[in-house]
């Protein structure tokens, strides 16, 4: 029967279309990279999507964030996805969860409820968290590397961490999970060397009060602000959503 995702059924077909509906995926972090996860997920027939995030909206995110529009500033940002959600699948089942993931929030979440987890957040000791967890689950995690700085959207690839070259933030995720006995991650990551960002302070939003709650509560404080685009996180986002749903579709069969 024709649906909104009949496109889809013509390459995958209708039993992977039914591991889809019947599959649960948490995406952590709603910004600019798991935002494009969600979105297309969603447009993908998934069936159950959970969103991690304690963010609103600022004005800032608009330039990446396909949540972020000059309508939704000020609002949460997994309030906003689901709202867009149920406007693309009314009847994907979409629970919010305005956390900050780290280890003290870890317990509200049971990681074997997931069929798939997407690590897009930007803080080292939560990412590893959510690994970590997921590793002990059996369930298959992704977690992306760095976007900010980087300017070439075709930089991106999966790679396993160990694989991974030039990525600040990957080198940091390979010390810190080989540390921790964790022998293979998948990964989205860009081979890109990082830009160096304008020292411009009358764009920059160091000084904004979101900014500054958001990095208090963080338990951090960037030096510099990246700088980012509108078609670096979003590739990268995509590129996991796409993994996700080959992945899934191999096991309908």
């Amino acid at each position: 029967m024709l649906n909104q995702f009949s496109r889809t059924q013509l390459l995958y077909g209708e039993k992977a279309m039914q591991k889809f509906a019947s599959s649960r995926v948490a995406v952590f972090g709603i910004g600019g990279v798991g935002g494009y996860v969600v979105e297309a997920l969603a447009r993908s027939g998934i069936g159950a999507l959970d969103l991690i995030d304690h963010d609103k909206v600022s004005l800032s995110n608009i330039n990446r964030q396909i949540i972020a529009t000059v309508k939704t500033i000020g609002k949460y940002k997994v309030d906003v996805a689901k709202e867009r959600i149920e406007e693309i699948n009314p009847e994907c089942i979409v629970r919010t969860y305005k956390t900050f993931y780290l280890p003290a929030t870890q317990d509200q979440f049971d990681f074997k409820e997931y069929d798939y987890i997407v690590d897009a957040i930007d803080t080292v000791t939560g990412k590893l968290t959510i690994i970590e967890n997921a590793k002990k689950a059996g369930t298959p995690v992704i977690s992306s590397m760095g976007a900010g700085n980087k300017t070439d959207p075709s930089a991106f690839e999966i790679a396993d961490i160990y694989e991974t070259s030039i990525c600040p933030l990957a080198k940091v995720m390979r010390r810190e999970c080989r540390k921790r006995g964790i022998e293979s991650l998948k990964v989205v990551y860009s081979k890109e060397m990082p830009k160096r960002p304008f020292e411009d302070m009358s764009v920059s939003c160091r000084q904004d009060d979101i900014c500054s709650q958001d990095t208090e509560q963080k338990g951090s404080k960037r030096r510099d602000i990246p700088g980012s685009t509108a078609f670096v996180p979003s590739v990268a986002g995509l590129i996991i959503a796409g993994e996700i749903i080959n992945n899934l579709s191999s096991k309908a069969f």
